[in-house]
């Protein structure tokens, strides 16, 4: 079947590389061509596509099949047999006083966004403002501090990263302040006036250039103005063949809902990958092939200087949200052998259901190797796999590349363990209340481990190796606690003392993990 397509684009560009341009503006990519994917003319010679760039879509008439285009201030009418939408989404501009009118703000979602910070960055610039701590705004931040940059990253929430949970996401604001970024959370800008941005704390905050970052919303205004059916958002609701609530009009990418695979909800899940798949799909249902929209689960990953933050399925605050009862642990572990030469620590934490071990959401965050661990972990909570599954997991495995017990083995392990009932855990943010409440608290570091690292507060310290010999000086009739440096030492102090008859509960994630959580609380000696 020959068909004529049409693609009619509002930009200079119909394909570019959105998710380079943070890395282009310090340099990390060095031409702007890399930036550009394909061109009209390409996709002319190659596919016989009429591409028409600077050319904007100001109505839809799906009652007469046919949508209303502007070219250089020429209007034209154009009738279709089908018709995809892909308006994509837009940047969020937050309500704040003096931002329409300052000179120095940008957004950075197209090659014209990116051309003018470019311009500006080459005047000399000193110091940067990056409102917003989501995956564009930390990329932004490295990339501008990359340049030379004094930056500032303002974030109205308590964490950066919000598809990550605070813990995790912790472990990442201390990679970035570590690189020089000053970072004020649970901070909203009030103002901007004079190159200066006045904060809700009271504070002021200089900055040359500021880059606004505080997410994305589907762009459906046309859409809405035709009478397709939007939803949440403003998100075009489409069904399972991509078709939205007009005849012959289908829609894909970071414009549409779809429905959240774990949840049943429908959401907007605006990342590279899916919206390529559904191109695909949509392609081959216009052309009678038998594909489906089977949502998604949402998989995503950023890089913060050295360190790159991963995650899939659902975090903690949206298990609350959607009432799904659920357990969370956490290990720290090598990006691979330990005794091969160049392993940095690996942080993975796994969500799941408590009776079943139905698999819920993952995160990773460490300096090598997230992406693969949580692409497996992807793939397992996608096919509705259990903790019961990934101890069976064969891996490839040589010391250079990773473990004979992979991290995703190991969590599976751990997982296991208290579906199971062989262990009990608690998190990091309920321990102090449980020791307030009577629990006893126990760190079974050795001694100079927290002369180097830092002690628990309210933590009485007996190495594990001294600790059958001193079970005399803990008490039975009161919950205990233990803590190690990362949760395995720990463990094994948990099997001792239930062996013994003490009522033990395991800090999860341990040392590492409360102490990014609550890096003021750690108590220091010996001028640390």
């Amino acid at each position: 079947m020959v068909c004529r397509i049409i693609v009619l684009d509002k930009g200079p560009y119909v394909s570019f590389a959105n998710c380079a341009l943070p890395y282009y503006m310090s340099g990390e990519i060095s031409q702007r061509s890399s930036l550009i994917v394909e061109s009209p003319d390409h996709l002319k010679e190659r596919f016989n596509i009429d591409v028409r760039p600077n050319t904007e879509v100001v109505k839809i008439n799906p009652g007469r099949h046919q949508v209303t285009a502007v070219h250089d201030g020429q209007s034209e009418t154009l009738d279709y047999d089908r018709l995809i939408l892909s308006p994509g989404s837009k940047a969020i501009v937050p309500d704040i006083v003096g931002l329409k009118e300052a000179d120095n703000v940008f957004t950075l979602r197209s090659i014209p966004d990116v051309d003018k910070i470019m311009a500006e960055l080459g005047q000399g610039l000193k110091t940067a403002a990056v409102i917003g701590a989501g995956s564009v705004g930390v990329e932004a931040v490295e990339n501008l501090t990359k340049r030379g940059l004094k930056t500032t990253l303002v974030e109205a929430g308590d964490h950066i990263l919000p598809f990550m949970d605070n813990e995790m996401a912790a472990i990442v604001s201390r990679e970035t302040t570590e690189h020089g970024v000053a970072l004020k959370l649970n901070t909203k800008v009030s103002k901007i006036a004079d190159h200066r941005l006045e904060l809700d704390d009271g504070s002021t905050l200089q900055a040359d250039i500021i880059i606004v970052a505080a997410g994305v919303k589907p762009d459906t205004k046309l859409v809405s103005e035709a009478g397709i059916k939007t939803g949440k958002h403003g998100g075009i609701l489409v069904d399972g063949r991509y078709q939205t609530s007009a005849d012959d009009v289908y829609a894909v990418g970071d414009a549409i809902l779809i429905r959240q695979q774990l949840t049943g909800e429908l959401t907007s899940i605006p990342l590279a990958s899916p919206a390529n798949r559904q191109g695909r799909q949509v392609a081959d249902v216009i052309m009678g092939e038998n594909r489906r929209n089977q949502g998604g689960i949402g998989t995503a990953i950023v890089r913060s200087f050295d360190i790159a933050a991963a995650a899939t399925g659902l975090n903690t605050e949206q298990l609350k949200q959607a009432g799904i009862h659920y357990q969370a642990v956490h290990i720290t572990g090598q990006s691979h052998a330990a005794y091969y030469p160049g392993g940095t620590p690996l942080s993975l934490k796994l969500m799941f259901d408590p009776k079943s071990g139905r698999l819920y959401g993952a995160q990773a965050v460490g300096k090598a190797s997230a992406d693969k661990r949580i692409d497996v972990l992807s793939v397992a909570i996608k096919h509705r796999m259990t903790v019961f599954d990934l101890p069976e997991f064969e891996l490839s495995y040589a010391p250079p590349f990773g473990s004979a017990k992979d991290p995703v083995n190991m969590i599976g392990y751990a997982a296991e363990n208290l579906v199971e009932g062989l262990s009990e855990n608690i998190q990091f943010d309920e321990v102090d209340d449980a020791v307030k409440a009577g629990a006893y608290l126990v760190d079974v570091r050795n001694p100079e481990e927290l002369d180097r690292d830092g002690r628990l507060p309210n933590a009485v310290n007996i190495p594990l190796d001294d600790l059958r010999n001193r079970l005399n000086d803990l008490p039975k009739d009161r919950q205990i606690i233990v803590s190690c440096r990362s949760g395995q030492r720990s463990y094994i102090a948990e099997r001792i003392l239930k062996n013994d008859g003490f009522k033990v509960k395991n800090l999860d994630g341990a040392f590492l993990i409360y102490s990014a959580a609550y890096p003021q609380r750690i108590q220091h000696t010996g001028g640390h």
